[in-house]
């Protein structure tokens, strides 16, 4: 469709017809809406799966029957790396490439950085700079319609599992944060946890508030449903005292008390719990006997010197802060000893020093696939890290001063 005779797309009554709709059938409402302004000959949603190597197309079968069990939810799996996906993904702009005689737009998904996936839509001609920006709005408005959707259905989240989970990974994914990044103006932050063949324990989280960012993570004795439900009361006992505006001391002291009233004397859980002004970048760090953190500055790798505290539930006594100071351009990353176990195979500082250029949301990723390599897949334990890049107030740019990675809004496009 072309200039006069396009119809144009209301995001308001866009909205308001999936709004109207089953939280499942979002996509399916804004495929006729796109087929009524654009002519879309078909639209689909990929979104990404939890191992973070492939995207994967859901859809239903249909049928005449007329009890329904699920079982009529079917998905289609397309590898990331060297694909098209891929590069729509981590560039963050659109694709617009040919596919017989028709055209394939294929927009990035994405809210404040969490790249939730690509959405496709097949056209009859080549779209002008007018239909990529109209479907940039689409895929921007689709992101927050998903969001909202996937609280009330599991089909988003059975899509994104490539295997079956066990109880203890059931619960472990629960601790987690809905969304693994965070793109927050001063700052950008990304987690990811590769769990171990039999679930370690480990976690990260995070908050954001007007005046400070807080972050942990931690990593529970043991394995199994023990481990996770361990993990549980700790992360429960942190995020009570973090909604009450606790300083990361009063949270680790809670978590500490909570532990040694309830777990067994032999259970314990490291850690490091932090907060960061986002007036200046000063941190305030508590180590529970964890390892400490890495800080890249100007393409340079250190481990920072916080001497550690006894882990959580085990002594009872208060916790020390620990002070220092980011600086725009610094990059922190908080690790669990799933990654520096292997250190030497994995030689954890050049991967980081050769990825100062990168989002956090790849460099987490990279680093997962690394010590994947490393074990051969075969993981003892689990590998958890936190990103953090810090821009300074109104900064928005990234570890080595260039452009911020954010959405682009300037509808370029991939040829």
């Amino acid at each position: 469709m072309a200039g006069a005779d396009r119809e144009r797309l209301d995001i308001g009554r866009l909205l308001v017809a999936v709004e109207d709709s089953p939280p499942i059938d979002a996509v399916d409402v804004l495929a006729a809406k796109l087929s009524e302004s654009v002519g879309a000959g078909h639209v689909s949603l990929l979104i990404g799966d939890l191992s973070g190597n492939s995207v994967v197309r859901l859809s239903h079968v249909l049928s005449g029957r007329k009890d329904r069990d699920g079982s009529n939810e079917r998905t289609e799996s397309f590898p990331l790396p060297g694909s098209i996906y891929e590069q729509v993904l981590f560039s963050q702009r659109a694709a617009v490439v040919p596919e017989g005689d028709d055209w394939l737009v294929l927009m990035p998904v994405t809210e404040r950085g969490d790249a939730i996936g690509v959405l496709e839509v097949g056209l009859p001609a080549k779209p002008d700079s007018e239909v990529v920006t109209m479907l940039e709005s689409v895929g921007h408005a689709l992101a927050y319609v998903l969001i909202a959707s996937r609280r009330h259905t599991d089909v988003f989240e059975w899509g994104q599992r490539d295997r079956p989970f066990s109880l203890s990974a059931e619960i472990q994914r629960r601790l987690l944060p809905s969304s693994y990044t965070l793109e927050g103006g001063a700052f950008t932050l990304a987690g990811w946890l590769e769990p171990a063949n039999n679930v370690g324990g480990d976690t990260f989280d995070y908050s954001l508030e007007r005046e400070y960012l807080h972050a942990s993570i931690t990593d529970a004795m043991g394995h199994a449903e023990e481990a996770a439900l361990l993990a549980t009361l700790t992360v429960g006992a942190l995020r009570n005292r973090r909604r009450q505006l606790a300083s990361p001391a009063e949270q680790a002291d809670d978590a500490d008390a909570a532990l040694l009233a309830t777990a067994r004397p032999d259970q314990f859980v490291t850690g490091l719990v932090i907060r960061v002004r986002l007036a200046d970048g000063a941190v305030e760090l508590i180590n529970a006997g964890h390892p400490p953190p890495y800080l890249v500055r100007a393409g340079q790798t250190t481990e920072l010197v916080v001497p550690a505290g006894a882990p959580l539930g085990v002594a009872g006594v208060a916790y020390e802060t620990h002070l220092f100071q980011l600086a725009p351009g610094d990059r922190l990353l908080l690790v669990t000893d799933g990654f520096l176990e292997r250190n030497a195979d994995l030689n954890f500082a050049k991967i980081l020093e050769g990825t100062v250029d990168s989002h956090p949301r790849e460099v987490v990723r990279e680093l997962a696939e690394n010590v994947l390599q490393v074990t051969g897949g075969n993981l003892q334990d689990d590998a958890t890290v936190l990103c953090i890049d810090w821009y300074g107030p109104g900064g928005e740019r990234n570890a080595l001063g260039g452009a911020s990675r954010e959405r682009a809004t300037d509808s370029a496009w991939i040829h």
